[in-house]
């Protein structure tokens, strides 16, 4: 049986992200995601809400039928 596999083309967070320092973060998602690395992706808090900034992602971890991404938050969009 196969693993199965989420590509995913934006980060969202649904307000379990972990600042490890000032604008880098880390986020744990159920399953096993692929993600692209150092590109600049759409950072969202769930899929229906507005863009809140864009990340370059730096690590991606998959162990335990989990996915770990470590991100870098390069802009953010100021909150109307």
């Amino acid at each position: 049986m196969g693993m199965p596999l989420e590509l995913n083309t934006l980060i969202v967070t649904k307000g379990r992200e972990q600042r490890v320092e000032e604008n880098l973060f880390v986020l744990e998602k159920k399953g096993y995601r692929l993600y692209p690395i150092e590109i600049p992706l759409e950072v969202r808090k769930t899929l229906d809400t507005n863009t809140t900034g864009s990340a370059l992602i730096k690590k991606v971890e998959w162990e335990n039928h989990k996915t770990t991404i470590t991100y870098q938050l390069v802009s953010l969009n100021s909150t109307n």
